[in-house]
């Protein structure tokens, strides 16, 4: 039997597959050295890196729920600065693609972080635009179709790599925050971000999480995510990364039968370590199973116009 074609494009630059690791629940690789062959990946999606270092939250910032996880760690990273010394240098021994994740406060953090990752050998860069904006009285940058083009335009200055734009589900329409990354200048999108949500502790009659709310990720938000990759595919043209509760190949399937080019695993990573893979078998066999040379040949076939 002929093995199917797993390769994909995104902004000229190709994949060996489809199959990516989403931002947070990775690293950047090592954690997870001993489980994966890093290089059977597409692409490792780095946890967040900001221009300087980032505590994080207070703990507990993790909490269990059922079907998935709450978590409100606070992209906690030692800055871009370590991330270039240690995290690219012990990625660049892999046959993957590296994209990086960036995160900011302002807009000029944003545009710092970029500015510093664009001489470096990394292959896209993905806008966490779900962090709270402190000159704006916290609303998140994703939350506001203006704010979402006006970011992703000044980081793209700032930024010789393609970009892809990562959006956020807390919002009343998600394809016009998609179209408004389009009109900033995106060349690709990610989705979705976490949902919020929240646990109480019924015997300490107080929030579980130290921050009182979270992103809640994992198979509860599966539903929620393919619906928006569905409508934004039927609206926008670009490539999209579609993530949110993915757990094996079949639910692979569903996102690119939905529109998306790549999906990316997160929270099945801390269920199973090699999550990434048994999901790029189980496309293959998928595939296989049904006769399809290339994955390009089932994207969007679900889409009814």
């Amino acid at each position: 039997m002929n093995k199917c074609d797993m390769r994909i494009k995104i902004a000229g630059v190709e994949f060996e597959n489809t199959v990516m690791t989403a931002s947070g629940t990775f690293g950047s690789g090592k954690e997870y050295g001993e489980y994966v062959d890093i290089n059977e990946i597409g692409a490792v999606i780095t946890k967040g890196v900001s221009s300087t270092p980032w505590r994080g939250n207070n703990t507990p910032r993790i909490a269990e729920t059922y079907g998935g996880i709450l978590n409100s760690v606070g992209l906690q990273n030692p800055g871009v600065e370590e991330f270039i010394e240690k995290d690219i240098k012990f990625l660049r021994q892999f046959d993957t693609k590296i994209i990086v994740n960036i995160v900011g406060r302002t807009f000029e953090e944003y545009c710092e972080v970029a500015r510093r990752l664009s001489s470096e050998d990394i292959d896209l860069v993905e806008l966490n635009i779900s962090c709270p904006n402190v000159k704006e009285g916290g609303v998140a940058f994703g939350t506001d179709p203006k704010m979402i083009e006006y970011i992703t335009k000044e980081v793209k200055k700032n930024l010789k790599h393609p970009l892809i734009v990562k959006l956020s589900p807390n919002v009343t329409d998600i394809v016009e925050m998609a179209k408004a990354a389009v009109d900033g200048g995106a060349d690709a999108i990610s989705m979705i971000n976490t949902l919020i949500g929240m646990a109480i502790d019924i015997h300490k009659k107080r929030p579980v999480l130290a921050n009182t709310i979270g992103g809640l990720s994992g198979p509860a938000i599966k539903p929620v995510a393919l619906r928006m990759v569905y409508q934004v595919a039927k609206a926008i043209d670009i490539p999209i990364i579609g993530m949110g509760g993915i757990m094996n190949g079949e639910d692979a399937i569903e996102f690119i039968l939905a529109g998306a080019t790549a999906v990316a695993i997160g929270t099945a990573n801390f269920a199973n370590p090699r999550a990434t893979i048994d999901v790029i078998e189980g496309i293959e066999n998928y595939l296989a199973e049904n006769s399809v040379d290339s994955i390009s040949e089932i994207r969007g076939l679900a889409i009814v116009t």
